[in-house]
């Protein structure tokens, strides 16, 4: 095992969501990741759980949280652990008797990494939700999609990943780093609602400078703007287009055969409605594969937008080596890069409970 967080301890409370995505990043950069599992399974299962690849590269035990042994076995763990991971409702593992008092009295030094929806104070507390209902009570959901739409579901991106299996990390590392200093553990409470704020922050800004209305498709990000915004071609496909500086701006009008002349005032919202249309007719003339080859290497901004299957054959993110296949599952590769550690190749998820409690014990014991 390599990578920057070699040598890390990572107790991981089996869940939904952020959790066994904070886990991954986590075992991604080196971590020892052993995911506590519950003895009846994972609870909501969409497909084949040998292909989550969320659940890679950690070991698996069954532990049943409601019995005095396993409870036992979560605090034996906690001792010789640096991280655990939880994102139970507020009020669950203090119940169990494996809440944050219990394991840093073990412990001291353990920071306690725990991440709901709606936060673990507030009339919402205890509330039943998913990613959908957290990004909506935070105003990002009202910013998304088309004037005259609903707004759309954008995946579980924003609300579990990006609010929170992401705050929750850089809360974990943030704590492991005054840990450094201070020798002690803390908690780490991250809540969705909280970390979708936090990636609103330019909305916001904008908003408070007078640059941002409330009324959906109103402004230059939400697809307000023609030269921001995707295009149907003529294979049905789409191109993104994101020209956005007036040299960009430029260089997509001579992409598409237009005199600058045409539209001199790119920010004169009067001229949108007749550029939007002419956006529109210009790429249905041709196919998405053929645009991105005439834009190849001008400065437009005009890529073409891939779905999952395509992307990993894309040239660029082929040559990087974005995405990876291990056991025949196409998947994210761990990232990001560093200029001296290494990360390993991902290993696939573990078969539930194929490791045991002493097991681990026994290993971590002989690397104190």
């Amino acid at each position: 095992m390599s990578g920057p967080l070699t040598g890390l301890r990572v107790v991981e409370l089996a869940g939904l969501g952020p959790v066994p995505h904070a886990a991954m990043l986590l075992a991604d950069l080196g971590a020892d990741v052993v995911r506590l599992e519950r003895p009846a399974g994972r609870g909501l299962q969409l497909g084949d759980p040998t292909a989550d690849v969320v659940l890679r590269s950690r070991r698996s035990v069954a532990v049943d949280l409601k019995t005095h042994d396993g409870r036992s076995a979560v605090l034996d763990l906690a001792e010789r652990a640096d991280v655990l991971v939880e994102g139970l409702r507020p009020g669950v593992t203090e119940r169990l008797g494996i809440g944050p008092d219990e394991v840093l009295r073990r412990n001291p030094r353990l920071v306690y990494g725990r991440v709901t929806g709606w936060g673990r104070t507030g009339p919402r507390a205890q509330q039943v939700g998913h990613d959908l209902n957290y990004v909506g009570l935070t105003g990002a959901l009202h910013a998304i999609g088309r004037a005259a739409e609903p707004p759309p579901p954008p995946l579980n991106l924003v609300g579990d990943y990006g609010g929170g299996s992401m705050l929750l990390v850089v809360g974990i590392l943030a704590a492991l780093v005054e840990r450094s200093g201070s020798g002690r553990g803390q908690v780490v409470d991250a809540a969705m609602v909280d970390g979708v704020a936090i990636l609103s922050q330019l909305t916001l800004a904008l908003r408070g400078m007078g640059a941002w209305s409330d009324e959906r498709q109103a402004n230059v990000l939400d697809g307000a703007a023609p030269f921001y915004d995707t295009y149907a071609c003529a294979d049905g496909r789409f191109v993104a287009v994101a020209a956005l500086e007036p040299h960009f701006f430029a260089a997509l009008l001579t992409g598409l055969g237009m005199p600058l002349e045409q539209f001199p005032h790119q920010h004169d919202r009067a001229s949108w409605p007749a550029m939007r249309t002419r956006f529109e007719e210009a790429f249905l003339a041709r196919t998405r594969d053929e645009w991105a080859a005439h834009f190849a290497g001008a400065e437009a901004c005009v890529t073409p937008v891939l779905s999952f299957a395509e992307a990993p054959r894309d040239p660029h993110l082929a040559e990087r080596g974005t995405y990876v296949e291990a056991a025949g599952v196409v998947q994210a590769a761990p990232a990001p890069r560093f200029s001296r550690s290494t990360l390993d190749r991902p290993t696939p998820p573990p078969v539930p409970g194929s490791t045991s409690v002493a097991e681990i014990l026994a290993q971590w014991s002989e690397s104190t």
